[in-house]
Formats: C-alpha cells, structure tokens, sequence
C-alpha cells in the first residue's frame, strides 16, 4: 500500500556510503530523515562529509551505495523526478556574472521546462522577495556579496521546488544582510517548502532551525529536534545584565564560573543540576543587582564542540 503524500519524507538518506578514489570514506552508511515543511540543520567540521550528501541527493555525485530520496523519488534512479522537486543554493556564485538577473532567473526556469509566460511573472515575484527589484536589469557582476547570495535563492525558487537545500547561503556577509535573509528563508519555509540549510554559523542554525543533524568522520554522531539536543548539554551558560559595572573581583560561587562578559554584563556557566538562586544570592551578597537574564546564544557550539571536538560549523 502506498505511503500516503503528508507522510513522506522530504529527504531520506538510507545506508549512504562514498568512497572516493584512494579509499577515502566519505559517508559511512549514514541514514537519515527530514520531515515535509521542516527547517533542517546539517552540520559538521570541515571533510565531515556534508558536502558529499548535498552532492548526492543532488544527483552531482554518485553514491556507492545506499539510497537518497526526495519525497519519495529516488535521486538514482528516477533522477529527473527528484531534481524536479529540489532546488538547490551551492555555496559558490555561479551564475553568469555577464547576466542580468532578471534574465538569470527566466533562463533557469525554462531550462527547467517552466513556459515563459510563467516565468515572467514569477522573476519579479522571486526578485521582489530578494529585495532585488531595482536591480533586476544591471549586469550582476555589479551586484554586491549578498546581493548576490540573495539572487542565488531567487534563483533556486524559480521551480518551485518543494525541498530546498542551501550550502552556507551567508557565507561571507556582514550580519545585518544575514538577518535580512533569514527572514526570506523563514518567509519560504512558512510558505510550506522544506528546508535542509549547512552553515558554519552555528548561531544561525540555533536562531532558524526546528531538527538538526550532526555529521563527522562520514557518520551522523547525533539527529533529533534543536531542544531535544540541546537538553543534553550538562552544562548551561546565561548573561547577566547588571546596574552599574561588572567589578574587578565577582564573588566566588562552587561549581560554577562567572566572567566579565562586557563592562555591564557578567557570563554564567554552571552545571545543569545546580540551583540558579546560589548565584543570585552570591551576587546579591556582592551588592551587585541583576536587572535580567538571558540565555547564553552559543549553546549549539558547545553541543558541536562536545560532539566532535571542533569549534565551527566547517563546510
């Protein structure tokens, strides 16, 4: 009996194995599945074998074994079918820079099969949405970095794809863009497309991302929902802002560590089991009075570092 459509993965990764030239394993029998309408995480160090997944679920790679499906397609197999419901971001610019955007857009639709009294309209949609519209007739190499990151999602949208996979789509610009595109990507996945987003930013994927996947040494090392993940940690850190400045000497609390995070803010960490009120009073006894709490936003670094050892998210 067939699965029925809401059930069907978005992508399932079965038992992929990648084994390069020289017997270099880059994906050791990873399994893997990514809900319709999720945001999705994948991460791991530099070489941990993200690159190769992304390869071979879009059809740029050929696996050695095992099995990539994209809503119930397989991409060996059926490869046309599947392409025609991903769209794919590489991390590297690589459309015509000698193009003009509006023109990028049309082209790639209709190298995709869609009619151009489609694709019209829906390249000043997607340019629109990319805050591109004014831009939609200057030559692209004119375009700034996110700008240009910015077309490279206008473009992938141009199918209408269903899954959409972006390879570290902030790569290199400043945070201010990055936040503007992180509310197109939010805007997308609202919309209902499914996205599977690598970023070295690990920020990034905890601000943006429901479930995730850890990948190293070609093995997934852990899967589950963000929270779920992040619950694991024995450790949690906050930020204190405080009245006045942080003094030279903070007072000394068991178990736990506090560090002058700015001339007003003062970093917590301290093990899951311990009592919060420990450090209030302690502070408190210091005459130094807390005005709010927050947590610490690099809970996601801590879990990756714990998990494999590496500081950043990698490529």
């Amino acid at each position: 009996m067939p699965m029925p459509m809401t059930q069907i993965p978005a992508l399932e990764v079965t038992d992929l194995r990648k084994t390069y030239s020289g017997r270099v394993q880059a994906l050791k029998g990873i399994s893997l599945s990514v809900a319709p309408g999720d945001f999705f995480a994948l991460l791991g160090p530099n070489g941990a074998g993200k690159s190769t997944l992304i390869g071979i679920a879009s059809s740029l790679v050929n696996a050695s074994s095992g099995t990539v499906r994209v809503f119930g397609e397989e991409v060996a197999t059926n490869r046309s079918a599947a392409m025609r419901l991903l769209g794919l971001v590489p991390q590297e610019i690589n459309f015509n820079l000698f193009e003009k955007p509006f023109d990028i857009l049309v082209n790639y639709a209709g190298f995709y099969g869609v009619p151009r009294a489609e694709a019209v309209p829906r390249a000043d949609e997607e340019l629109a949405r990319a805050q591109l519209s004014e831009k939609a007739h200057t030559m692209s190499r004119t375009l700034s970095g996110g700008m240009k990151r910015r077309l490279m999602i206008a473009r992938a949208m141009m199918t209408r794809p269903r899954l959409l996979i972006l390879d570290e789509p902030t790569a290199g610009v400043d945070i201010e863009i990055r936040r503007g595109m992180w509310k197109t990507l939010r805007d997308i996945n609202a919309a209902g497309t499914t996205i599977i987003l690598t970023t070295h930013y690990l920020e990034e994927a905890e601000t943006l991302c429901r479930n995730l996947a850890i990948i190293d040494h070609g093995q997934i090392v852990a899967a589950g929902p963000m929270r779920e993940l992040l619950a694991r940690l024995d450790v949690e850190g906050f930020i204190f802002d405080i009245d006045g400045e942080v003094p030279a000497q903070l007072p000394l609390v068991d178990g736990v560590t506090l560090t002058s995070a700015n001339s007003h803010c003062i970093e917590v960490d301290m093990p899951r089991a311990l009592d919060l009120n420990r450090v209030f009073n302690a502070l408190g006894g210091a005459g130094i009075r807390v005005r709010s709490m927050r947590n610490k936003s690099n809970r996601l670094e801590e879990l990756f570092v714990h998990l494999t050892g590496n500081g950043k998210g990698g490529a």
